[in-house]
């Protein structure tokens, strides 16, 4: 069985190996991706689209990344289980200090888990300037639970014309109009302009299994595959019963496989379908929605059949992770704990539109999360020495937590969270205080079957609320939107999972202290780097704006109804102003 990347990158064989080495040298490269436009973007030993890491489950993989950027970066291993192994899980000032200019880190991936993952910078957000790649993990020999002939992988981009720094400029500058002018991304597949991906061959008769991986910064990609019939096995890394589907609607950071039979003969050729998209972003004809069709080849002398009427029966089946059921059969949870977050964005007191959890805006803190857990004794089970910004919950060991995300808004979220895979046991209509479009009511409560899927990132549809449970371990587990401007302005928050069991267990080598130290950035203390509660040196924390109560209310739902006094015009434009600040 081997994995094929359908693209220049070529033919790649899955070795058996027990370690294996990749070595990563970034630097800058000037790159026309699309088509369209030349830009600078991050690369991987001078090139780019970055080649997949392909391990085993078992295996061990050394990362060894050498920085020759002009910024620090760090690298995180996008699904990947990290037990005892939180300090390489990467996200900048939570588990570690950036890597240094000029310096290099060498990141130890022990393989827990078995599927389709993918790895990015997680600095600076280098995942929209190209840092970003697919890492495959596979079953041991005579241990798939599918059987399958050949394996494919597609991974998919949104490329914008501007550096990510660019476009944070103009959603972060006060004189600019909030939300602001929507850039239009072109959509890679395999790394190239998604209208030239190279061709997937099928021969009559065979299985594939064709992973899908949205490396993406912003859009969703809807995948199908006119005239075959496509079963899903597998969400984020975890199996699944077999669920057939006509379409898979993929949100950043999401991934799965399907398995499909080949036809019995080459009488014809086929196409699929991948149509990037962001409901959010209006349509504009040639901008977006942005459609994107790859080759399906049985016999390059043969037709391809026409599938327009795929796309019109009635009955077309978009894939839903709440009917899909965990191929282990593990039931739901009883959780013995229950977090609850309201997500959105807000206007403060910087005349900047920032994104929240709970009200909070998320900012970095002067030490590393991960170091003050580990540093401060018994207050680490305390979320206040992690600081106001970080937006810490402590959970002790073992706890099964239910946490349910409301999230009001006319835009989905993909939220994902670091780690370890969670339950997705609960859909339903969110609640807020203001008007809903009529197209998004009367959304129904949606539970899990026997066995709720597993998986790593959620994508909560508009004006919904998810419910999903997990086991706390013992780590430093960031949760944040995928939308990588989203991240940026601040929906993000930690999970301080069982610190005191971190304290006897984890040892941090020296060569994370050092990189630290050598940026100036303190390794014990609290947030501020201080004892205790002295939050001295820390940044000020940015307030909501001073507007009147109506609209402080505008994203929180359960705080009850506008005041009664207010005017009905005044009413109308704080609901509209709400309306807009959900918008982005």
């Amino acid at each position: 069985m081997k994995l094929y990347f359908a693209s220049c990158i070529g033919l790649f064989a899955v070795a058996a190996a027990k370690r294996v080495v990749v070595d990563w040298d970034l630097s800058y490269i000037s790159i026309d991706r699309d088509g369209h436009s030349q830009r600078r973007a991050i690369s991987v030993n001078g090139k780019l689209p970055i080649p997949p890491i392909l391990a085993t489950i078992g295996d061990t993989v050394e990362l060894n990344v050498h920085n020759g950027l002009d910024r620090p970066t760090t690298i995180h291993a996008h699904g990947l289980f990290q037990t005892n192994n939180t300090h390489m899980d990467g996200p900048a000032m939570i588990t570690q200090c950036g890597i240094p200019p000029g310096d290099s880190f060498t990141y130890m991936y022990k393989l827990e888990n078995r599927g389709s993952y993918w790895i990015h910078g997680h600095q600076a957000h280098e995942i929209s300037d190209g840092l970003r790649a697919a890492f495959i993990i596979n079953d041991k020999p005579n241990e798939h639970p599918y059987q399958y002939d050949e394996d494919y992988l597609l991974t998919f981009e949104d490329w914008f014309k501007e550096e990510f720094a660019d476009r944070m400029y103009q959603t972060l500058n006060p004189k600019e109009s909030f939300p602001p002018p929507h850039g239009y991304a072109s959509g890679l597949i395999n790394g190239v302009n998604g209208n030239v991906t190279q061709e997937l061959k099928f021969h009559p008769g065979k299985t594939y299994r064709i992973r899908l991986v949205n490396m993406g910064d912003l859009n969703s990609f809807q995948f199908s595959l006119p005239g075959h019939d496509m079963q899903v096995i597998e969400a984020d890394g975890e199996y699944s019963v077999p669920y057939i589907t006509d379409g898979i609607d993929i949100a950043p950071a999401q991934r799965y496989s399907v398995l499909v039979k080949a036809h019995d003969t080459d009488a014809y050729n086929y196409h699929f379908n991948a149509t990037m998209h962001a409901n959010f972003i209006p349509a504009s004809p040639g901008l977006t929605p942005r459609v994107y069709t790859g080759n399906i080849e049985y016999n390059k002398n043969s037709p391809y059949q026409d599938t327009r009427a795929f796309y019109e029966k009635p009955d077309f089946k978009w894939l839903n992770d709440i009917e899909m059921e965990a191929l282990d059969g593990q039931p739901a949870m009883i959780p013995t704990r229950n977090v609850y977050q309201d997500i959105g964005n807000k206007l403060y007191n910087t005349g900047q539109h920032l994104d929240h959890i709970n009200n909070i805006t998320f900012a970095m803190p002067n030490v590393p999360t991960l170091f003050t857990a580990l540093s401060m004794g018994s207050l680490a089970m305390d979320p206040r020495v992690y600081g106001p910004q970080t937006n810490a919950v402590v959970l002790n060991y073992g706890e099964i937590v239910e946490l349910t995300i409301n999230s009001p808004a006319q835009l989905p979220h993909p939220i994902h969270r670091h780690g370890l895979t969670f339950q997705i046991v609960e859909y339903g209509p969110a609640s807020t205080p203001f008007p809903i479009p009529e197209k998004f009511q009367n959304i129904p409560v949606r539970n899990a079957l026997a066995a709720p899927m597993r998986r790593d990132t959620m994508s909560i549809p508009e004006y919904s609320y998810i419910k999903v449970r997990f086991r706390a371990v013992s780590a430093i587990n960031i949760l944040h939107c995928h939308y990588s401007v989203h991240a940026a302005i601040g929906m993000d928050m930690v999970f301080i999972e069982g610190p005191d069991v971190l304290q006897k267990t984890l040892r941090v080598p020296e060569k994370m202290y050092e990189m630290c130290r050598k940026q100036g950035i303190p390794t014990t203390g609290n947030a501020a780097g201080n004892k205790g509660f002295d939050f001295t040196g820390l940044p000020n924390a940015p307030a909501l704006a001073d507007l009147p109560n109506a609209l402080a209310l505008a994203d929180q739902p359960n705080s009850g109804p506008p005041q009664t006094h207010l005017n009905s015009f005044f009413l109308k434009f704080t609901c509209l102003l709400a309306y807009f600040l959900h918008f982005y």
